[in-house]
């Protein structure tokens, strides 16, 4: 049974080899590697003792606490799988995603009781644990489950090929998907980065939240390579400087936004940035201008291509910032390329296609989805469904969103789930989601409305009456009012011609 791939194997081997070394930052918590390995431990025995086994789901729900460690590593070791909730969904569409993935036992921070407690009837969850001291009469105390247990090596269940997390990404058909994303997935994702960016210093941290493959793939790697992880609990632009210079920060991964957002703390320009060797950005080309700036403190900026799916796509070098700029790069060493037509046949450079992807940094499948597996993974080729071209020196370059997703903040936003349910709303007769320029965001959601005869609605009103519906983020920025809503003949709602009328 081949384990060496597993991440809570690796933690293993990392206490054994560097068990005194700081390993996690957090909030004022310090671990070591041997600590970290412990408080695995301890989780992968308490899971046992409620059941959880092999090929179980336990679900999360919390800011970018120490307890994420414990889950991820501890779960790794038994061979169960880590179900991330993305703290910023409605509790409907949280409640689907548990049931969905079956999870046997939900953890959840303190910041959401009520959310939970009004779904908790309805998912098939048999245990609530409360990362909290005062837990509700129908959950139990986290620490008081896990502290008692044992804190031995637990038997190594997780295989290679196990998979380790389900991370949802929203769907096309309005219903999010679940990626299965095995242990050789963060492994081999680990191997692309240290084999084609190289290891950047030993300070790593980590500021956008956890149930991103962004910032989820960052303990594994920092595990793999001895890295100490400073784990900001939500993201804070000025106490994100303040942890830089007082830890001696050496990388991070970042979108876009966040690096704009940093420009705008009083003062940025007196932050100590001298220790921070690399930053990794993903989500969005990084503005020229914005690039100067952070090039101009003697920071060097990668900017890479990926996806839940496949998290180690392309990476830009950043010599080439400029003079391929919009360019995602190259390839990572062990991940593979192509640009195909409709038919499915190789493009030459310059010419407009399909990205397709192959490697071991795959995800197996999505959970549960066997039609829509079959239709993303063909012949070891993962289609991704971005349009791009490649320039006649290999670097590529993404032309379209995938399947019109649209990217705001660096949270990927899907029309269908907004149009299924603004179509709810009794004065619309259509609706077509769009993403605008916005300037801070990089793209906002806006809504093309076509109302019901004799029905009025106002933006504000439409706003206001999505609050409690979908997640804030998801909430359209912009409503406009036309009188039809574009389509095909087969009813496919023409997104490119909403674009072309509406995107002012």
């Amino acid at each position: 049974m081949a384990t060496h791939m597993n991440i809570g194997y690796q933690l293993t081997r990392r206490a054994l080899l560097d068990p005194d070394k700081e390993g996690l930052v957090c909030e004022g918590t310090r671990l070591t590697f041997a600590q970290l390995n412990e408080r695995a431990n301890r989780l992968a025995h308490a899971m046992a003792k409620l059941g959880v086994g092999r090929g179980d789901r336990v679900g999360v729900l919390a800011f970018n606490e120490v307890e994420y460690y414990d889950l991820l590593f501890g779960l790794g070791k038994i061979g169960a799988i880590l179900v991330p909730i993305n703290y910023r969904l409605a509790g409907p569409e949280m409640q689907f995603i548990l049931s969905d993935a079956e999870a046997k036992v939900f953890v959840f921070g303190p910041e959401y009781v009520e959310i939970v407690d009004s779904f908790r009837n309805d998912i098939p969850a048999e245990t609530f644990l409360a990362i909290s001291d005062s837990p509700p009469e129908w959950a139990r105390s986290y620490a008081d489950v896990v502290s008692t247990a044992s804190a031995s090596e637990p038997p190594l269940q997780g295989r290679d090929d196990d998979t380790l997390t389900i991370l949802y990404t929203s769907g096309t058909t309005g219903r999010p998907k679940g990626a299965e994303l095995t242990h050789a997935y963060y492994f081999w994702s680990n191997v692309n980065l240290l084999a084609t960016v190289g290891q950047s210093g030993d300070t790593l941290l980590i500021a956008l939240p956890l149930f991103h493959i962004g910032a989820l793939a960052g303990p594994p790697l920092a595990v793999h390579g001895g890295q100490k992880v400073v784990l900001l609990r939500t993201f804070d632009p000025q106490r994100f400087l303040e942890l830089i210079q007082e830890e001696k920060v050496t990388s991070f991964g970042s979108v876009p936004a966040l690096l704009m957002f940093l420009k705008f703390v009083p003062d940025f320009e007196k932050y100590d940035f001298s220790s921070v060797q690399v930053i990794l950005v993903y989500a969005a080309p990084v503005p020229v201008s914005l690039l100067n700036e952070y090039e101009a403190a003697g920071i060097e900026v990668r900017q890479l291509y990926g996806m839940t799916e496949a998290n180690t796509g392309t990476v830009l070098a950043a010599e080439y910032a400029h003079s391929k700029a919009g360019s995602c790069g190259k390839p990572f060493m062990h991940t593979e390329l192509r640009i195909v037509d409709l038919e499915g046949n190789d493009l030459g450079p310059e010419e407009t296609g399909e990205v397709l992807m192959k490697g071991p940094n795959m995800m197996k499948g999505y959970w549960n989805r066997p039609e829509a597996t079959a239709e993303t993974i063909v012949d070891d080729w993962l289609h991704t469904g971005d349009i791009a071209r490649m320039d006649a020196d290999g670097f590529y370059y993404i032309m379209d969103r995938k399947k019109d997703m649209i990217i705001s903040g660096g949270e990927n936003i899907y029309p269908a789930e907004i149009e299924d349910v603004l179509l709810t709303h009794p004065a619309i007769a259509d609706v077509g989601v769009i993403g605008f320029d916005h300037e801070k965001w990089g793209e906002a959601v806006r809504a093309v409305v076509q109302l019901k005869p004799e029905q009025k609605l106002t933006e504000s009103e439409l706003i206001a009456w999505c609050q409690d519906r979908i997640g804030r983020f998801k909430i359209p920025k912009s409503v406009v009012f036309t009188d039809v809503i574009p389509r095909t003949p087969t009813g496919k709602i023409l997104k490119r011609v909403l674009r072309d009328q509406f995107n002012e």
